[in-house]
């Protein structure tokens, strides 16, 4: 049944629970609490011999694209050591097809990706496989040989150790193999596979690599290229043998852009294992932040990727205490390999949430804010296989696949083994939407610069946010609520226009279930907000949800339930709705304060990866591993600024 909430403020608010006869869709019943009617009116409409259909004429994205912007093959050189799978592999695994895994495993997607970048570690390129199949080029070196002998003596120990020091090789100042030609090499047989995959309109293989740098500390990029091969082969992977400061990356990129008229940009990813310094207040050096700097990155970065393998990066409970949601698959004993512990000081340097609110303080200091980015997810697999769904989850890395102990596998061995990372831990996300107007690189790389993505930590719920000053309930019943949308606001990534006087931002959120995943919970938006002292602020807002719910005196929304059979690693979607919908006023907007706003959706509860892993392989895991999750959406932000 809707629900409807008035405070004392424009709030509008509906949820459908029930698909009825309207499929799919985002579908309404119609109001029983307020005066406004669906019903005809006795008008008479007279439209235009060309005005018939409602869909005709609309030139703003239809769908969502899906996708992963973080994966990695046989060509990194960490997964090299592991997973026999090659970028070949990895394109056809996303479009669909069914691939065997390093250990004989049959996998496939449950549905193809729209697009995908494989962003293969950048230092020493190509490595691998070019020492497994005796590359001239690397065997012309003397380490090269050396690897080689070790790799293919048939000593499966002594090939193992080997693994394990080119892994280690790459801390180094340093490369042990320093072959600028066989880098080319791989890197211009890259780009040419990624030109027989791309198939505009059918499935877009973006060109991209990964910038990895302070290893320990995790300030990694996923450079993503908008153009084709003739333009990313005047280029050549810039990496931390080049410089470990993030800056001089920016300014490689500058230059690229410069030379060739290309246009590429940036994804940081998985701050929480950084330890405070992915969202630094500080330049690189530790000097203070000047605007050139603070631009340089708002210009090349416009998205973060906030939800991966790695642990969930959007909100952390000690840095938002009110959020009951906050604390999803958190990852926050140490950083990346457990040599250095995280202190609560750390934290706000690390989560999305938290660097937003950062980004409207060093707005008012210096004029610009280097943390104006929109939300987009990846898996940051090494397998070869972007899997993101709870019942298809490879894992990190082929080192182990499915199997009765994966589980309890160690896959980060810190000094201090009560830092230890278990498989357990991993989580199976995350993917990446982008409301783009077509299948083509160039139209998924512009939406990314403006924003307009969101990201889910493996579900494929469909998500539209809006911003704008005259959103109402009459908007929530249209089945078409991008048209009203886009005509009266901004898209999620967008700034809202000056608030007129007395007016308030009002905004349109809509989400439906993805089909095969768990029914919706609620909707909520996330504000974040900077006061005239220069304190920042946040509130989550539950601005619809579903069933016959209220909140309570103190506002909290009482929980949707929870229907998981762990035993059977199932569920049932007796609860939950298929889709919601609500147009919501900020009751607490102050025209003079900063702010930003974005959506965040939640499911019901469905089983994790562990339970369908203790149903197949018939074992018990102890009760600290979790067994149940709640997969969840994070839009782009809305940025409201004053004047």
């Amino acid at each position: 049944m809707p629900i409807f909430l008035n405070s004392g403020n424009t709030l509008f608010i509906r949820a459908a629970v029930t698909f009825g006869a309207c499929g799919l869709a985002f579908c309404l019943q119609p109001a029983t609490a307020q005066e406004y009617s669906t019903e005809q009116q006795d008008t008479e409409v007279v439209l235009a011999p060309d005005g018939f259909s409602p869909y005709a004429g609309r030139n703003f994205p239809q769908v969502p694209l899906w996708g992963d912007s973080h994966l990695h093959t046989m060509v990194s050189v960490d997964a090299g050591t592991m997973t026999r799978l090659s970028q070949e592999d990895a394109y056809r695994f996303a479009r669909g097809e069914e691939v065997t895994t390093t250990h004989g495993l049959r996998a496939k997607l449950s549905r193809p990706l729209d697009w995908l970048v494989i962003s293969d570690h950048a230092e020493m390129y190509g490595l691998m496989p070019q020492l497994l199949s005796g590359d001239a080029q690397v065997l012309a070196t003397e380490q090269g040989r050396i690897w080689y002998e070790a790799l293919t003596a048939g000593d499966a120990q002594r090939a193992f150790d080997t693994a394990m020091e080119i892994v280690a090789s790459l801390s180094g100042e340093t490369p042990p193999i320093d072959n600028p030609k066989a880098i080319k090499h791989a890197w211009e047989a890259y780009t040419a596979l990624a030109e027989r995959y791309n198939e505009p309109g059918v499935f877009s293989a973006i060109i991209g690599y990964e910038y990895t740098t302070e290893g320990a500390n995790n300030l990694h990029r996923n450079v993503l290229f908008r153009d084709d091969a003739t333009r990313a082969n005047q280029t050549r992977p810039f990496s931390q043998y080049d410089s470990k400061n993030p800056e001089d990356l920016w300014t490689y990129l500058d230059d690229y852009e410069a030379r060739s008229g290309a246009e590429v940009l940036a994804i940081p990813h998985n701050g929480n294992l950084s330890n405070g310094r992915m969202f630094s207040l500080n330049a690189y050096d530790g000097s203070a932040l000047t605007e050139e700097i603070a631009q340089m990155r708002a210009r090349f970065e416009p998205l973060y990727e906030p939800t991966q393998i790695k642990g969930d990066g959007e909100a952390h409970p000690f840095l938002s205490p009110d959020d009951e949601f906050a604390d999803h698959d958190t990852w926050d004993a140490a950083n990346l390999n457990g040599t250095e512990v995280k202190t609560p000081d750390m934290l706000a340097g690390e989560y999305a949430r938290e660097a937003l609110k950062r980004g409207l303080a060093i707005e008012r200091e210096i004029g610009v804010n280097p943390f104006k980015f929109g939300m987009v997810g990846a898996t940051d697999s090494h397998t070869g296989m972007a899997t993101a769904q709870e019942d298809n989850f490879f894992g990190k890395h082929s080192g182990v696949e499915p199997e009765p102990h994966r589980w309890e596998h160690l896959v980060i061995e810190a000094p201090d083994p009560a830092l230890n990372i278990y498989g357990w831990k991993q989580a199976a996300g995350g993917l990446g939407a982008v409301w783009a107007s077509e299948n083509t690189r160039a139209a998924i790389f512009d939406a990314m610069m403006r924003k307009e993505t969101y990201a889910t930590t493996g579900s494929r719920m469909t998500v539209r946010f809006f911003g704008g000053y005259d959103f109402t309930e009459a908007d929530t019943i249209s089945r078409l609520p991008a048209d009203a949308g886009y005509a009266k606001g901004v898209p999620m990534g967008g700034d809202l226009a000056a608030a007129p006087e007395g007016t308030a931002p009002s905004f349109l959120v809509a989400a439906l279930k993805d089909p095969i995943s768990g029914n919706l919970d609620r909707i909520q938006i996330v504000k974040g907000w900077l006061d005239a002292e220069g304190e920042t602020h946040e509130k989550v807002f539950d601005v619809a949800w579903s069933g016959d719910r209220s909140p309570d005196d103190s506002g909290k929304l009482p929980d949707v339930g929870n229907t998981v059979d762990v035993a059977n690693a199932s569920w049932t979607n007796t609860i939950g709705a298929p889709e919601l919908i609500a147009a919501w006023q900020d009751p607490e907007f102050d025209a003079t304060q900063p702010a930003f706003y974005y959506a965040r959706v939640i499911e019901i509860p469905t089983p994790r990866w562990t339970a369908y892993e203790a149903k197949r392989f018939g074992v018990e895991m102890p009760e600290e591993v979790p067994m149940i999750t709640t997969e969840r959406a994070y839009t782009s932000p809305i940025w409201y600024t004053p004047g």
